[in-house]
Order: C-alpha cells, then structure tokens, then sequence
C-alpha cells in the first residue's frame, strides 16, 4: 500500500478508475481512503474479487450486462457496456470490400474462426477435425485466425492430412487486423468468449458459437456465454466437447435458418457501440460533482 500512495500522491488525480484485476485493487482503495473519486468498470457478467471487494468503497461501477445487481448496490450501477473498436459499429455495406480483402467467393457460407490473438488450442484443433472429416466441402469456406503460435503447425498438420493450406475454401491467418471486414464477411462466428470478444460479436450480429475457455480465472468466459444463451442470442460448446461436437453445431445451424435468424435478433439487441463515451461521461461526472 505504501508504493500505491505514493504513486497516488505524486499524480493527483481528481478522480481514479479501476478495471479490476490484483494491481488496481490498492490503488484504488488509497483513492477512497485520500477521498478521491472513484470508479469501477466491470466487463464480464461475473464479476472479478477485486470489483467485488472495492464495490461498497466507490461511486460509481459501470458494467457491460443486465442484472449485476446481484453483485453490486444497486443505486452505483450504470449499464455502459465494453469499449469496442469504432469501425465495429459500422458494418454495413462492407461486405464486398470483404470478400474482396480477402479473397473469399460471394456464393459460399463464410465461418469465421477467432481464438484471440494468440489463437486457442481447442478451437483449432476441433476446427482442424471439421475440415479432415469434409465440414468444409462445397458451400462453405474458412476465414480462421488460428493465432501465430500455431499457424506453422496448423500449416504442417494440413499437409500432413492431405489438405493445402493454400485450398481456396481455406484462408488461414495467424492475426486479422481488419477485423471490421472478417466480421462482414461472416455468416457464422466460433469465438471464444473473452468480455471483450462478447461485445464485439454483439456489435457484429451474427450467430455464434462460443467455446469459454477455461484456463481464466472464476471461469469468467463460460459465464460471459451463459449470459448469451440464456438470452437465446448464442450457442455454446464447453471446451472438452468442442472437438466432439462443434462440426455437427455447426451443421445444425448452418441448416437452421430460422434459428440463425433467432441469434442474430437476440444478440443486436445486446450490443452497445458507445460504451467509451458513456464510460467518460461517467468519470468526468465525478469530476465535476467534486468541483461543484
């Protein structure tokens, strides 16, 4: 605590924000006991230790979900949502520049893959399993972000099992950086479910199949997804069934119109694009309730 006052001390702030996690739970606990404002954002539907233990200290806890009134007083809470990158907001007539970017056909169903930026073992490995067992012949084709730790492999283990990488229904990348135009392009999106991956899907609007990992702390992704689903706005698969079951999910849904429709409904109605404005809206609140 003393480093925490000190670091406190030096910056002056006129009003402090935590985001959970162990590092923000001293500061934010001197900004309270210095009597500076305070704010807490929540991002998952099942909040973090440090959320909770600073909860009754601060003014105002902004969160991402309905209903965390279960956690938190209810009188503190704003909906607000996650930030998300601005050119999610706006998808619309994107979709050519898309297919074009990169290089997908207009006339097949497009399955985007996203595991993160590091890529995900288990997503990999069950979507690996789709296309050796023929998921993607025909009408369908992968835009796969399989993360660059394991774009070699994947690469190497294609080979191996007699499919191209370079197979036109099959356009692996170990990182996506216009993401806007993956998210266009989609017709179904296998995703983990990080709080902020959930709020960019929710921006996107398309049906999803969500597979938690479970390697993170208090199990946050697994209730990020059941937050989804009990909202009849995702599917989700849990890791240790994903390989099993995820190319028959994705060939149920794919058939499935009416249900795809369902999820994208339900989802939109989840998506909010101005969180980061809301979320200062909030702070320079606080401010400005001191000043006055």
């Amino acid at each position: 605590m003393i480093w925490a006052r000190k670091l406190v001390s030096g910056f002056g702030p006129e009003v402090v924000v935590g985001v959970g996690g162990y590092a923000s739970g001293p500061v934010l606990r001197t900004a309270v006991a210095m009597k500076i404002p305070a704010l807490i954002q929540e991002q998952n539907s099942f909040p973090g230790i440090t959320n909770r233990m600073l909860a009754g200290k601060v003014q105002k806890i902004c969160v991402a979900y309905k209903g965390m009134e279960k956690y938190f007083p209810k009188e503190k809470l704003v909906l607000t949502g996650n930030p998300i990158r601005q050119d999610l907001a706006g998808l619309s007539g994107k979709r050519p520049e898309a297919f074009l970017h990169f290089g997908l056909a207009e006339n097949k169903i497009t399955i985007l893959v996203i595991g993160g930026s590091l890529g995900a073992g288990t997503i990999n490995q069950s979507v690996m399993q789709c296309i050796i067992r023929g998921n993607s012949v025909g009408s369908q084709q992968w835009l796969w972000q399989c993360g660059k730790y394991y774009f070699e492999k994947i690469r190497k283990d294609l080979t191996a099992a007699g499919i191209s990488s370079e197979r036109v229904d099959i356009k692996l990348h170990a990182f996506i950086d216009r993401m806007d135009l993956a998210y266009s392009a989609a017709d179904l999106v296998i995703s983990r479910a990080g709080a902020i991956a959930i709020s960019e899907l929710c921006a996107a609007g398309k049906p999803v199949i969500l597979i938690p990992s479970p390697n993170v702390s208090e199990d946050h992704q697994t209730k990020n997804a059941l937050a989804l689903v009990e909202r009849k706005a995702a599917i989700m698969i849990r890791d240790n069934e994903a390989k099993e079951k995820l190319g028959s999910s994705i060939t149920g849904l794919i058939n499935d119109t009416a249900l795809q429709e369902e999820l994208k409904r339900n989802i939109r109605t989840m998506a909010v694009t101005d969180a980061a404005d809301r979320i200062a809206s909030e702070v320079l609140g606080l401010i400005r309730t001191v000043k006055s």
